[in-house]
């Protein structure tokens, strides 16, 4: 069945919900939804409290590294880090507890070109179980095309059931974020859910566009309870009135 997996967003060191297409290397135009007074370490103090597994940790840009490493420090192996890793810091990463790095830019060059030698080579060093590959991705003609660099620039891999078998042999998760509705609780992409659901070769967390506990239950349905969702800024917690913290800890223990 699906599982509420939390989030920890970051973005110069504090928790932040933020429509994910404006994110730039510049800040221009940059729209923040929910900026918290709380801290990561309170975040990941309270997810520990509820027992809340998988969740992740996301560095948005730089200026991030403390507030990672104390959410972390918080719940040892409990959550996942992401934004920034590499072959050069990942083991470093699992060492300060997480339960796993999360990449997404590295196995790309500059012009978007996928480099399945880096995946199978950070896949070594940390282990296969270590590594979540986050194919967050932007709708375009010809589906879902992964998206890097803080979701501005296209790379050349379409979200296919090829490409999912071709890389699954070197992680053990997907994490999925649908770019064009993050952060604007207007609605899941149930296209994109419907196909990770059909697909299911491997655990994967999807998020973007949740704005009522409608659209849990819609990811639920359309992946036939095998993709899991994270919620963002629609969340009691991050400022929002569309879905309760609370129930969604329910959700999980149900």
């Amino acid at each position: 069945m699906t599982q509420f997996r939390p989030c920890i967003d970051l973005h110069n060191g504090q928790v932040k919900q933020i429509v994910g297409g404006t994110l730039s290397d510049d800040g221009a135009g940059l729209k923040e939804n929910f900026v918290a007074d709380a801290s990561a370490t309170e975040f990941a103090q309270l997810y520990r409290g509820d027992s809340l597994t998988g969740g992740h940790v996301i560095q948005l840009g730089p200026g991030n590294r403390e507030a990672a490493l104390s959410s972390l420090a918080a719940w040892p192996g409990g959550l996942q880090l992401g934004g920034a890793v590499t072959i050069g810091n990942a083991a470093e990463w699992i060492e300060a507890g997480a339960s796993q790095v999360i990449v997404t830019s590295w196995l790309f060059d500059q012009d978007g070109t996928f480099r399945m030698d880096r995946l199978k080579e950070l896949s070594q060093e940390v282990g296969k179980e270590q590594l979540v590959v986050d194919l967050s991705c932007r709708r375009t003609d010809k589906g879902w095309t992964v998206a890097m660099n803080r979701w501005q620039t296209l790379t050349n891999i379409e979200i296919t059931k090829d490409s999912l078998d071709s890389m699954a042999e070197y992680c053990s998760e997907y994490l999925i974020h649908a770019a064009d509705v993050e952060g604007l609780c207007g609605g899941v992409d149930l296209e994109l859910v419907t196909m990770l659901g059909d697909w299911a070769g491997i655990p994967m967390t999807y998020a973007g566009g949740v704005g009522s506990m409608h659209d849990v239950l819609a990811v639920d349905a359309h992946s036939s309870g095998k993709v899991d969702i994270t919620v963002g800024s629609a969340l009691d917690i991050f400022g929002g009135d569309g879905v309760s913290y609370r129930d969604l800890v329910n959700w999980n223990q149900r």
